[in-house]
């Protein structure tokens, strides 16, 4: 019997790498090293090499899918303030989620 404190060990990542996708195009930023405390790990595991280099992405800069982040975050936006112009329309209202109390 292991206890909680026993089975969660904290991580120290060097090299690490933040992969970020918008469609079919990634970018990715080099990090440097990260300490992640054991009790926030879920999953862990190992990229497979030869199946990474078989994947449809087309990689970009970092500049580049920085800014196709962003159109596609404004795009949510605006298609979230059109959602909520309608239900108001239509007289019906939705608590926007930063004025939802937490549990």
């Amino acid at each position: 019997f292991l206890s909680p404190l026993v089975a969660a060990a904290n991580l120290v990542l060097h090299q690490t790498v933040e992969r970020i996708h918008v469609g079919k195009k990634y970018g990715d930023i080099p990090r440097g090293i990260f300490v992640v405390r054991g009790e926030n790990v879920v999953l862990l595991g190992e990229i497979d090499l030869e199946k990474e280099s078989d994947t449809p992405l087309q990689q970009v800069s970092i500049e580049e899918i920085l800014e196709e982040q962003r159109v596609e975050q404004q795009a949510k936006q605006e298609s979230e303030k059109l959602k909520m112009q309608a239900l108001k329309e239509r007289g019906l209202s939705v608590p926007r989620a930063d004025t939802l109390d937490e549990y």
